[in-house]
């Protein structure tokens, strides 16, 4: 099997279920070892390192608080101990409250913003020194990032920092080659969405307006990573990649 990312080390944090998931095992079947961070799913992740293991790759996962700079400090003086490099950050863990932007509070406001936005950050200053001249920094963003979506908007608001931070890293880091990018995904039937009240709702809509539905797979949304992470978008950098079918471009 081609295996065209041989030989790269890839981390992908909430890399234990769901798009993280989906990711770290796109990326093992395409040639990378591959580091997990999660946060409290310690037997999903060593499944995941397991699956890895069976490719014929090199597996490891780190607990961290991706919102905690030290926490993440500490996961990365662990995976020091198990790789001499990074080539690939995907930045995938998310966290957020579904509640009217009116019954908010500070400690909702930063505990979104921590975990979605300034993980990118954090994680960007760990991984950068090891990542020599080259490789991709790919964050998972969200529609919600431009749109109104009930009950989302501290999280919506806490992707759009994101985008912008993206933007921002990929001017910075430009110069070493190193390239950031996002991944919108669309409606994805994850264990995160059973936490929204009007789950069956949202997926009977993506299926109805999705001129290429009627269903997105975590799967799907990790080949786009992918491609991210391959040598032809070598010139794609502070961009946000949308997968969703053309869910976005149906009004």
């Amino acid at each position: 099997m081609s295996q065209p990312l041989h030989g790269k080390i890839a981390l992908v944090s909430g890399g234990s279920r769901g798009i993280g998931r989906a990711t770290a095992l796109k990326l093992a079947s395409a040639g990378c070892d591959v580091a997990l961070l999660y946060y409290n799913s310690h037997a999903e992740a060593e499944s995941v390192c397991d699956l890895v293991r069976e490719m014929g790759h090199k597996a490891a996962a780190f607990q961290a608080d991706v919102s905690n700079p030290g926490s993440v400090g500490e996961a990365f003086a662990e995976f020091s101990k198990h790789f001499d490099r990074i080539d690939f950050v995907v930045s995938n863990a998310a966290l957020g409250v579904l509640k009217p932007s009116l019954e908010m509070t500070l400690k909702h406001f930063r505990r979104c913003m921590e975990t979605n936005a300034l993980a990118l950050n954090t994680l960007a200053q760990n991984a950068v020194p090891l990542m020599g001249k080259g490789g991709s920094i790919i964050a998972l963003t969200s529609l919600g990032s431009e749109r109104a979506i009930p009950n989302y908007s501290f999280i919506g608001a806490s992707k759009a920092a994101l985008e912008a931070l993206a933007r921002g890293l990929a001017q910075e880091l430009g110069p070493r080659g190193i390239r950031v990018n996002c991944v919108s995904a669309g409606v994805v039937d994850t264990d995160a969405l059973k936490h929204f009240p009007n789950r069956e709702h949202l997926l009977e809509e993506y299926s109805t307006r999705t001129p290429l539905g009627p269903t997105l797979s975590p799967e799907q949304v990790a080949d786009a990573v992918y491609l991210l992470c391959l040598p032809e978008a070598g010139m794609v950098t502070g961009h946000t990649l949308f997968v969703d079918g053309g869910y976005a471009i149906s009004g």
